[in-house]
């Protein structure tokens, strides 16, 4: 899994070290040496688990599929945000985590206060 790009669908191997990385971040923190550019790309397809080649000069819209298994692996980068979400249980089950921010008047209205109760009950 790489941590740079969440859905990476395919691994590279760079032609360097001969190694396979999910993008070019993880070869630099893992490897002393800059990764070497290259026009002719292997790609190792996650879905399927075959490797085919690509030619970047060459890239059009067919190439954006791995032509063993059609998984489109040209997809827009996603890349982690951090973020705090509190996690509980569906608010139609239990709706302790819900807050009611309506503002209370000063005197508490309830059909259980005892001073007006001969008005309300009859």
């Amino acid at each position: 899994m790489c941590k740079h790009v969440l859905n990476a669908q395919v691994a590279i191997r760079s032609p360097c070290c001969r190694k396979w990385f999910d993008c070019a971040d993880c070869h630099r923190e893992t490897q002393d040496h800059p990764l070497q550019q290259t026009f002719e790309m292997v790609f190792a397809c996650k879905k399927c688990k075959k490797c085919f080649r690509k030619d970047a000069r060459e890239f059009e819209d067919c190439d954006e599929y791995c032509p063993h298994c059609d998984n489109h692996f040209v997809l827009e980068a996603k890349t982690p945000k951090p973020s705090l979400q509190v996690e509980g249980e569906d608010v139609r089950i239990d709706s302790r985590m819900l807050k009611d921010d309506r503002i209370r008047g000063e005197e508490e209205r309830s059909i259980f206060n005892v001073k007006d109760a001969a008005d309300r009950l009859g």
